[in-house]
């Protein structure tokens, strides 16, 4: 029903025109060369002024000041502005948008939540997100899958995706949106329920038959910030975390969680996941441990700050952003602790495509401008498992590249007005 729901939308817009865009699949021969007054390299922070980039196909094939003008290719001149890696988000959720995302589950169906999740995607590439790793659909199950897989045929445009499906949460716990409700409704939750290890294996290996490129959880909530003090109840036991960890790691796969502060978030690290999200709160234990491991805080500030502007009262308003200066706080600690950084905005509540806002709080908090590109380029790759594919301006890279005016190392805000967006060779935005 879904991916006939999704076909009919596509077939309506016209295969490869939905929402005004046109594939342009470029043949394997087929060359463009792109100037700008800049090239930026991300690992090392060297700007090649001027930069240019030669793309074949659906791939870099030179980088430099200058490079070779093959006979036939098209030539694109970007003017004052700097060129750099296609903005990757380890943190999103397409399948919300605004206002309570609770009843989104009720009163929406899926396929009405697959065709604005499609929407969403385009908005992300846009704006210059080029992958994303899809943090669980909030109750629609695996639609996420079918989105993945209409981009990646060219039916739809969007970021390359990993996705999760349904997140993974304990009855009653922290998504679990149900337990203020009639319970003779029998309401479905926005998250999967799993209560024990054996449980976990069972929706994990349903979770990877239905198209999940990883497993996210539910580990931490709900938080409580009272006279400066951070506290968050666990909901899975080291000894869960590190059975899904096991069951994702049999068939190649990894487990993210959403984890807040201690214990959870040392549990998750010791069980050894990917990432810790969120992380307003890591023991100086759990920091040394992702350290060493190499396991990612994803801070998604964004959030946040968006939720505190929009509170519903100023009393609300000043204690979420007492709590967002909290986290700011502590993340500066987990910066001096040499714990790995991807940026992820948890974007999906606040508007699509508006997400860059990551970065100017990446920044604020702590990050040098390199480090927060960084966190949104080279990690995001090492994250979502495509490190040797995306994430660098490098010969032998897919030509995710975008553009933006001045010089982002100067302001960090210039990621917010990405002017031109290329995936796979593929030109979906120009000046």
């Amino acid at each position: 029903m879904l991916l006939r729901t999704l076909a009919a939308v596509i077939a309506l817009a016209g295969a490869g025109a939905l929402c005004g865009w046109a594939q342009e699949t470029p043949p394997t021969d087929h060359s463009i060369v792109l100037h700008a007054a800049r090239l930026l390299d991300v690992t090392t922070g060297t700007l090649l002024e001027p930069g240019e980039i030669l793309v074949q196909g659906e791939r870099i094939a030179q980088i430099g000041s200058t490079v070779p003008h093959p006979a036939g290719a098209e030539y694109i001149d970007l003017g004052d502005r700097t060129l750099l890696p296609g903005l990757i988000d380890a943190h999103v959720h397409l399948f919300l948008h605004l206002g309570d995302e609770a009843m989104q589950t009720v009163e929406e169906s899926t396929p009405q939540r697959t065709i604005l999740a499609v929407l969403a995607a385009k908005a992300d590439l846009m704006a210059g997100f080029t992958a994303e790793r899809d943090m669980g659909t909030e109750g629609a199950g695996s639609a996420d899958t079918a989105v993945r897989n209409a981009i990646n045929k060219g039916l739809v445009p969007g970021p390359r995706l990993r996705i999760s499906g349904n997140a993974i949460d304990i009855q009653g716990g922290h998504e679990d949106f149900t337990k203020s409700l009639n319970p003779e409704q029998h309401i479905s939750p926005n998250a999967t329920w799993a209560n024990n290890a054996a449980e976990l294996v069972t929706v994990i290996r349903q979770q990877i038959k239905e198209g999940a490129d990883f497993i996210k959880m539910y580990e931490t909530g709900h938080d409580s910030f009272v006279a400066g003090k951070f506290s968050t109840p666990f909901q899975f036991t080291e000894e869960e975390l590190r059975a899904a960890v096991a069951e994702a790691a049999r068939v190649h796969k990894r487990v993210a969680v959403h984890a807040t502060g201690e214990p959870g978030t040392l549990y998750a690290a010791r069980a050894g996941v990917a990432s810790v999200d969120h992380a307003d709160q890591l023991s100086e234990e759990t920091m040394r441990i992702m350290h060493e491991r190499r396991i990612f805080a994803v801070p998604t500030f964004a959030i946040s700050e968006y939720f505190a502007d929009h509170a519903s009262s100023a009393a609300s308003s000043k204690h979420q952003h007492d709590i967002l200066e909290f986290h700011g706080q502590e993340f500066r600690k987990q910066l001096a602790a040499g714990v790995p950084i991807a940026s992820g905005s948890d974007v999906g509540p606040f508007p699509h495509g508006t997400q860059a806002r990551e970065f100017e709080l990446l920044v604020k908090y702590g990050m040098t401008p390199l480090g927060a590109i960084q966190a949104g380029t080279i990690n995001g790759a090492e994250l979502l498992g495509w490190p040797d594919q995306i994430g660098q301006l490098k010969a032998g890279f897919l030509a995710d590249i975008v553009a933006v005016p001045g010089n982002p190392l100067a302001d960090i805000s210039n990621l917010t007005k990405v002017a031109f967006v290329m995936k796979g060779g593929v030109i979906y935005r120009r000046p």
